[in-house]
């Protein structure tokens, strides 16, 4: 089952659309703000959560009034953000593949709150992706593997979520590893900007959590 997640970031309309017009989604979760870009594009989604504390009331009203729509609200005084829940949503109605747009932006503590939260989906063993316009962001603990025709920009960084991910080794690409270990202090510069240089780069791993992120620019 694939959803999309549609939040209240950064939405770079034209990408988002013709991501949108050529993925086929089972459930599209629009997320409090997320709903404006929906609604400007005539988007129906299957359901809608959040606070609504940065939407227009008016489009709560309109999604409430539609058959087919679930529409879930929650008190802004809650402990967990409004992707969280829609990630959480996504798991309950049994994605095995989730999409996240809107999830990146001028807020860097919503970013990296929407990093964290995708651990709920590696946990429940669905595939989960952040997407802008310029990175395409996942999170691994396993070995992985980039296909230089069909990865997603020039840069690969690699960043650890967790205290420690232990065992890296980097094949294929212009700065390999053998057997190093990240941690959350100090690691960072070996991990930024990577370059693939073969067909393809293998990520092989021990323990531990990464952010993989694939960037454009």
């Amino acid at each position: 089952m694939r959803t999309l997640i549609v939040s209240g970031g950064k939405i770079e309309e034209d990408f988002a659309l013709s991501f949108y017009k050529n993925t086929v989604f089972d459930w599209i979760i629009g997320v409090d703000r997320g709903l404006a870009f929906l609604y400007d594009h005539e988007i129906l989604p299957t359901h809608v959560v959040g606070d609504f504390d940065s939407a227009d009331p008016k489009l709560e009203q309109f999604y409430r009034g539609k058959a087919g729509i679930e529409v879930r609200r929650f008190n802004p005084m809650k402990d967990s953000t409004d992707t969280q829940i829609a990630i959480e949503l996504a798991l309950e109605l049994k994605s095995t593949c989730i999409t996240m747009l809107g999830s990146t932006g001028s807020r860097l503590d919503h970013v990296l709150g929407n990093i964290q939260s995708m651990m709920l989906a590696k946990k429940a063993g669905a595939d989960c992706v952040m997407l802008d316009a310029h990175n395409r962001i996942r999170l691994i603990t396993e070995d992985t593997v980039i296909r230089r025709d069909e990865q997603y920009g020039r840069f690969v960084s690699l960043l650890p979520l967790t205290t420690k991910v232990e065992g890296v080794e980097l094949i294929g690409f212009k700065y390999p590893l053998h057997n190093y270990t990240f941690t959350s202090t100090g690691s960072a510069g070996l991990g930024v900007s990577n370059e693939i240089l073969d067909k393809e780069a293998v990520i092989r791993m021990r323990s531990g959590v990464l952010i993989l992120i694939e960037a454009l620019d």
